[in-house]
């Protein structure tokens, strides 16, 4: 479960020794948008040696450039076939599943001529643009690799013509949410396909309450973590993307309550409280009870009143 996912400028070695002592589900070393063309390669470098340990068990991940640069393949070839190896491969600006099937047969090749198991290192694809997103179903299916879909605001806003200067906030004027559609889009492909989906980043990273509302409406609608800039946030995202104690322990008891329901009253249907449970209730409370499970809760030990 990668409820925080760490960007670290892989041009900035202090920043990658900083990062390992940090409490990320996931950390991703950009190669990308944070590090200017003349730093390509020595960051590339960096990436290459740090992805070869000391994590802490934690999912180390690198962001390439777009596949239509002429840097992707060797970042892949850096941060794959070296004595280090990264865990996945961020894919930006994914437009076309083409992208994706690129990625996944370079992959291939690499880790044949590593000799490791030819399908070890995943990829995330980011949605950045309106041709991403009307696509977004055939990329989602584009790669047994595949482990997540990742919206990237920024890209997406510019392309898009949304008014705003403010990635991760809302424009003045518009009475909804104006990253709901894109979002959404991007959740019912991912799990239509088993999936995570990621929210991008919030960009003032001095603003962590702001930081939280944008996470509360991406966990409110289902998805499972959110990219962070800044260690003041990642404390956030691992709370709002967790279930509360209250939410697991309501959960485990819908468990327990339909179980006995169906396996000893033989009915699919009891009441709990005010509330009638059923098959679909158990799997609502099943998603939480993962969700729980994932972040270390024990049932019977996370306890708390129930909403």
């Amino acid at each position: 479960m990668r409820r925080s996912c760490l960007a670290v400028p892989a041009s900035s070695e202090r920043f990658i020794a900083k990062a390992r002592g940090l409490a990320a589900d996931e950390v991703f070393l950009d190669l990308e948008d944070a590090v200017a063309p003349s730093a390509k390669e020595q960051a590339r470098a960096n990436a290459a040696v740090a992805v070869g340990g000391g994590w802490g068990g934690r999912v180390v991940a690198v962001r390439v450039n777009d596949a239509c640069t002429g840097w992707a393949h060797r970042d892949v070839l850096a941060v794959v076939s070296g004595a280090g190896r990264a865990d996945v491969i961020v894919l930006p600006k994914v437009t076309s599943p083409d992208h994706v099937v690129w990625l996944d047969l370079l992959l291939g090749q690499v880790e044949r001529e590593a000799g490791l198991p030819v399908g070890v290192t995943g990829i995330e694809a980011q949605i950045e643009d309106p041709r991403g997103l009307a696509a977004v179903n055939a990329i989602a299916a584009a790669s047994p690799r595949l482990e997540a879909l990742v919206f990237g605001p920024a890209d997406f806003m510019a392309s898009a013509g949304i008014r705003s200067l403010e990635v991760g906030g809302q424009p003045a004027g518009y009475a909804g949410d104006v990253y709901h559609y894109a979002l959404m889009r991007i959740l019912v492909a991912a799990r239509s396909h088993d999936l995570q989906a990621i929210d991008g980043p919030y960009l003032k990273v001095r603003d962590v309450e702001g930081f939280r509302r944008s996470a509360v409406s991406a966990a409110a609608l289902g998805f499972d973590g959110k990219w962070v800039l800044h260690p003041d946030q990642i404390e956030a995202a691992n709370e709002v993307f967790a279930p509360s104690p209250a939410e697991y322990s309501r959960a485990v008891a819908i468990l327990a309550a339909y179980s006995q329901a169906t396996t000893v009253q033989a009915r699919g249907a009891v009441m709990l409280g005010e509330e009638m449970i059923d098959e679909a209730s158990r799997k609502m409370a099943a998603a939480v009870v993962a969700r729980g499970n994932a972040v270390g809760f024990i049932p019977g030990q996370n306890t708390g009143t129930p909403e």
